[in-house]
């Protein structure tokens, strides 16, 4: 059994492109070892800001190919075909032979089984693993031209203490390892991993991710615990910094005490954002004037820690004083200053979204019960932050800052959270607004965002989403979903849309309301799946969707999940079936409009009436509606259904009586589909 080692030594990757980069490199070897039918015990990834690195264990010297059967063209086809199919694959005519499958016959030839060394093919793997990876921006260097996220300065490939020889651009492959300390570069030959190991850690390089975070992290606990920190740490963070050190060093860093006076949001944006370093908080969360260093080094004067205290004083010094100046200016006066603010430039600046925003959510508040006058104010206010220098200097603490500002100038709390939270979501796993003026201002952000860029028909693709559209709308219906709102979205849109056109911008797209109804019913798709909603009660329920209330439609999709295969889902399935079954190949004619002075037997009449009650409780406004009772009431058609086909004949010979029969089963399909379209669900 054989090792291989390949190294690529480059400038420094930055840690995201060093995460993905090691993700695809592995992936894309694993996958060729699979196609190439080459066995292997372990195959290991690591990385390091220089580095990217495989070592695969356990490899098979000879690899054993077994016989395979390829499929040529269809019996029949011109000789020329038949030729082109035997030449390509390097056989003679009488290694052809005929086979039937399903779709009819063809010819067959078949490989020999043989064996060929794992050398011969691991340069053709290794070379396509290593231009498979996708950087997000490459570049050139020197006079070469090869394409690489970063410089690539040497490819070490080892394989069974050997040399494995090949050529990537202008780089030969190397069996010596390039050591950089203090600007010198040392040169080891190895010949295996272990060398390889032994050789970085005496020069104290930790190549293995795993064991960097796992060093950090036990140097982090060991502090908080003798301090009495909290142990709180930002996982993205941690992932970031494990990613940009080769041997790190965690140091405790301190900020005098009187910065502590400001919004921490500002201190710990400081520290994370621009610092890369960790704050961190007391046993009552409550935020300290210590932090947390993660050096690439060895700190032993004390050089690194009084050289960051200097540069985080400083930065918070300039904080301060935006803070001191910012905080006193009046939030209604600032509005005017977002007329100089352009959101986009084909739909107009920051102060006519506002305007925009202070009338949807008039509309909206209205709906919603909601205080009026405060959803106004909140919505006229809501970027007015954004003319502060303080959000210049610190861009990501837009709304937090101006939550900030209208509490220190005496808004309400409701008012000034709302600054801040209207932004929310921001991810998968973002919290949604709870608060009413928050979630208020947020909806209709959202949907004003939408309506804009689908008038100027600026839309997503199916590679591009420019302004986050699509996270706008999963957005927009959590915060509909999570806070159960029962909102007509189409009215707002609407409204939202005469807006636009108000202002004088330019409409593109005349379709923009009904494209964006579709875009919204497409992302709750996405949402449904999310929640592990079956597919095929997704598709029924985003089928029978017609309106513009997706929380009628959530709740419909759960409450069908969590019952079709229970006997609730299961009569209401087989109630709806039986009704099908007759209508489903009948002509288009019958509408499900029946005529009860037509009805005959009894069982016609409770049949109607009992459809009726169902049509009656569907109707009912959205926020009182039990979905649990209206699927129990479908579920109890089934005595009635089953009553009716085994006393009534639905071929009567009188054609008016059979087509008033038919009518009855197609209002029972019918009012069954307002529910979810049962026709989509399997089994049917």
């Amino acid at each position: 059994m054989s090792e291989f080692l390949l190294e690529l030594y480059s400038e420094e990757i930055p840690p995201q492109l060093q995460i993905s980069a090691r993700e695809e490199l592995k992936q894309t070897i694993k996958k060729s070892f699979e196609q190439e039918q080459v066995k292997y015990s372990a195959l290991f990834d690591y990385s390091s800001p220089t580095r990217l690195i495989i070592c695969v264990e356990g490899l098979a010297e000879r690899i054993k190919i077994d016989s395979k059967e390829i499929k040529g063209p269809k019996v029949g086809v011109i000789e020329d075909i038949l030729n082109s199919f035997i030449r390509a694959h390097n056989v003679s005519k009488k290694d052809v032979f005929e086979k039937e499958i399903d779709k009819g016959k063809f010819y067959f030839i078949k490989t020999k089984p043989k064996e060929i060394l794992t050398k011969d093919l691991l340069t053709k793997i290794v070379l396509n693993a290593i231009a498979s990876i996708s950087w997000k921006k490459s570049m050139k260097w020197s006079d070469n031209d090869l394409l690489w996220g970063r410089p690539l300065r040497s490819i070490l490939a080892i394989y069974n203490k050997k040399l494995l020889t090949f050529t990537y651009g202008h780089l030969k492959s190397t069996d010596t390892v390039i050591i950089e300390q203090n600007l010198v570069n040392k040169f080891k030959k190895i010949k295996n991993f272990n060398e390889y190991k032994n050789l970085l850690k005496n020069n104290k390089i930790i190549f293995d991710q795993e064991e960097r975070k796992k060093r950090i992290l036990n140097k982090f606990r060991s502090v908080c615990g003798s301090r009495n920190f909290k142990e709180n740490f930002n996982t993205k963070l941690l992932e970031e910094v494990v990613n940009i050190v080769e041997n790190p060093n965690v140091l405790l860093g301190e900020f005098n005490k009187d910065y502590l006076k400001i919004p921490q949001e500002i201190i710990i944006s400081t520290l994370e954002t621009h610092q890369r370093y960790f704050p961190l908080f007391d046993n009552r969360e409550n935020l300290t004037n210590y932090f947390f260093i993660v050096a690439n080094k060895a700190d032993d004067k004390n050089f690194i820690k009084k050289g960051n205290k200097r540069v985080v004083e400083a930065r918070l010094s300039d904080a301060k004083f935006f803070w001191e100046k910012d905080k006193s200016k009046n939030l209604i006066k600032q509005i005017v200053k977002l007329k100089k603010i352009v959101f986009y430039d084909k739909i107009g600046t920051l102060y006519d979204k506002t305007q925009r925003l202070r009338k949807l959510g008039a509309l909206l508040s209205d709906e919603l019960n909601i205080n009026k006058e405060k959803v106004q104010i909140a919505a006229s206010i809501s970027k007015s932050d954004l003319c502060s220098d303080l959000v210049g200097e610190y861009p990501e603490l837009q709304g937090v800052m101006g939550k900030h500002f209208a509490l220190a100038q005496g808004f309400e709390e409701d008012v000034a959270n709302s600054i801040s939270e209207h932004y929310l979501p921001i991810g998968v796993n973002s919290p949604v607004p709870k608060k009413m003026i928050s979630y208020s201002i947020s909806i209709v952000d959202k949907i004003d965002s939408l309506s804009g860029f689908f008038l100027i028909n600026e839309k997503p693709t199916s590679s591009k989403d420019p302004f986050a559209l699509r996270r706008a709308a999963i957005s927009l219906l959590r915060i509909i979903i999570e806070n159960n709102l029962t909102i007509k979205l189409r009215d707002i849109l609407s409204y939202s849309i005469k807006l636009y056109e108000e202002q004088g911008v330019k409409i593109k797209n005349s379709n923009a309301e009904k494209e964006i109804l579709d875009f919204l019913k497409e992302r709750m798709r996405n949402i449904l799946r999310e929640n592990k909603i079956q597919n095929d009660i997704v598709e029924a329920s985003i089928s029978s969707h017609t309106g513009d209330n997706y929380l009628d439609l959530f709740k419909k999709s759960v409450l069908m999940n969590k019952y079709i295969d229970k006997d609730i889902g299961r009569d209401a399935i087989k109630s709806y079936k039986r009704a099908l079954n007759i209508i489903e190949n009948i002509d288009k004619g019958i509408t499900g409009r029946p005529d009860a002075v037509l009805f005959r037997k009894d069982e016609e009449k409770a049949l109607f009436e009992k459809i009726n009650e169902i049509r009656k409780a569907l109707t009912v406004k959205e926020d009182k509606k039990n979905y649990k009772n209206l699927l129990i009431q479908l579920a109890d058609t089934k005595p009635f259904t089953d009553s009716f086909f085994d006393n009534v004949k639905v071929n009567d010979e009188n054609n008016d009586i059979k087509n008033n029969r038919l009518e009855l089963l197609k209002m029972q399909c019918n009012t069954f589909n307002n529910f979810i379209n049962f026709s989509k669900l399997e089994g049917l």
